[in-house]
């Protein structure tokens, strides 16, 4: 855990993070949070599990800004290849594998997104809705306008894919250099020597 520096315990709820996960350095992550081997949490990401559990599978990727929070008896749950777009908020919500939720979408506690849906940019999931199998939902409050097209699940697949692979590549240029406090002037940043 020492690796990354935004990694913090809550009282007695410690974050646990297979060591094949990507965390970017600026990425914060609080309390009960369980990270799955090769998910990747992208810059300035926020998953707080001060009350309940917020949990990750494998290959799932938690884009740049979103932020998921586990609210109490709400837990959070990001399924094996679900993906959490840039600026999402998962508050208390479930999203299963193979899922998409958009860039600024918001999924309301005890929601629940089942596989291969798509929440669309900017839509709102209420408090206890569930989000059949394969449907794309738009709209504030959000509601299911079709199903999903095979070329639309394939394509949550590549993304997944290809953020995966990104986060491979982040991995393997860490330098020790990067994990380090930033320096200004030669000194390290918010401290005195």
């Amino acid at each position: 855990m020492d690796q990354w520096p935004g990694v913090s315990p809550y009282g007695t709820k410690t974050p646990s993070i297979h060591p094949d996960a990507y965390v970017d350095p600026s990425a914060r992550i609080i309390g009960d949070v369980h990270l799955a081997k090769d998910c990747s949490i992208s810059p300035m990401a926020v998953l707080r599990a001060d009350s309940e559990t917020a949990r990750v599978g494998w290959r799932a990727a938690v884009l740049d800004l979103a932020l998921l929070e586990a609210p109490t008896d709400h837990p959070v749950v990001i399924d094996d290849e679900a993906l959490v777009s840039h600026g999402a908020i998962i508050h208390g919500a479930h999203v299963h594998c193979r899922a998409l939720v958009g860039i600024g979408a918001i999924v309301l506690e005890g929601a629940v997104v089942s596989t291969g849906a798509i929440i669309g940019a900017g839509s709102v999931i209420t408090p206890g809705s569930v989000i059949p199998p394969d449907s794309l939902v738009l709209g504030t409050p959000g509601r299911v306008v079709r199903k999903t097209t095979e070329r639309e699940r394939s394509q949550i697949l590549g993304q997944i894919e290809d953020l995966y692979k990104k986060s491979q590549r982040l991995k393997a240029q860490e330098h020790p250099v990067n994990r380090a406090p930033l320096k200004r002037n030669g000194r390290p940043h918010g401290r005195e020597t």
